[in-house]
């Protein structure tokens, strides 16, 4: 399934913020005297909000919680599994985490809405949020989805450029997160994850066949983000954190992904080991995390250019203001590893 967030409106987010800040003053207050903060107001502790339940898509976190890698750069990490309520942007910006995952689009249009967030390295060189059709399908091409209904998030923001790039029109049926219409119906077409719900489809004895989001030019990333404020603040804590969870992500899908399916299979007890394995497999058959190249050197890169375009795209389709952000305001390269 797609996994980002509904976007919220301003007045909504300015709500969940006001709200959140209280919260993270009165805990501050509460916890002062058990807190390890040093003078540079730098506490060991880092939180990370996942944007979903602990699964492959998080393997460098668990891999570097599991094989000591964050505590060997001297980092007590907390990774706390999301879901469809993670508030992954207003936890990192009101401070109640330091980093997070999410898609850089909606980070982008979270931080045009004012929130103090920075895109600092990438999880997917490709978003894999994807059409799912049945592989009887005739429809191959964007274009084909003409007149078609497609279940979705009615917010994704991918359908929009469809319309607009291709001139089409199509139905949307809101997304219910379920595959059986999918499996019943060899005409149907929903959005889906394709490391994830593939799946349980072909479990079913049914192939599955994609149009992926990028073929289109609509080339979102996978992200970490930062708290903008933490990331300055505290440029080496950032970097040294970054060192971490590349180290184990290269571990994760070159080494033994034991480690950090053990955690999974313990704190997320709807998987197993067999899901596991496959959406690792397709995380590396695909080239997600390296890129169309197959580097392992490529992991956790992220492109101004890409970035530029995204803003350019999204600015386009009127849903970002022109001039709203900069690429420099949105993302930093400088605390990947060289």
């Amino acid at each position: 399934m797609n996994r980002n967030p509904p976007l919220l409106p301003t007045v909504v987010y300015l709500l969940i913020l006001g709200f959140s800040v209280c919260l993270t003053c009165s805990c501050s207050r509460e916890s002062t005297s058990g807190s390890d903060e040093t003078g540079d107001g730098f506490s060991d502790r880092i939180i990370v909000q996942l944007d979903w339940v602990a699964e492959p898509e998080h393997g460098g976190f668990y891999q570097a919680e599991a094989l000591g890698f964050f505590e060997d750069e001297g980092l007590d990490v907390d990774l706390i599994q999301g879901g469809p309520n993670a508030f992954v942007h207003q936890k990192i910006a009101t401070g109640q985490a330091q980093f997070g995952q999410s898609d850089s689009t909606n980070t982008l249009l979270a931080i045009a809405e004012g929130l103090p967030l920075i895109n600092v390295a990438a999880v997917f060189q490709h978003d894999p949020s994807v059409l799912m059709l049945h592989e009887g399908n005739p429809i191959s091409s964007f274009e084909e989805l003409e007149g078609k209904t497609i279940m979705a998030r009615p917010e994704w923001v991918f359908l929009a450029f469809l319309r607009q790039k291709y001139g089409i029109e199509f139905n949307v049926l809101p997304q219910n997160f379920g595959l059986a219409q999918f499996l019943a119906d060899p005409g149907f077409i929903q959005q889906g994850f394709y490391i994830a719900e593939p799946f349980f489809i072909e479990r079913e004895g049914i192939t599955p066949k994609y149009l992926y989001a990028w073929d289109s030019g609509f080339d979102a990333y996978t992200v970490i983000i930062g708290n903008r404020d933490f990331v300055r603040r505290f440029p080496e804590v950032t970097r040294a954190f970054l060192r971490a969870y590349i180290r184990g992500y290269r571990s994760y899908l070159t080494e033994d992904p034991e480690p950090a399916h053990d955690i999974m299979l313990r704190i997320n007890p709807k998987v197993s080991d067999e899901y596991l394995g496959y959406s690792r497999r397709m995380i590396i058959s695909e080239e997600l995390a390296t890129g169309p190249n197959g580097n392992i050197d490529a992991i956790g890169w992220i492109s101004r250019e890409r970035f530029s375009t995204q803003i350019d795209q999204l600015e386009d389709l009127g849903i970002l203001k022109k001039g709203a952000v900069s690429v420099d305001q949105v993302m930093s390269d400088h605390f990947l590893p060289h």
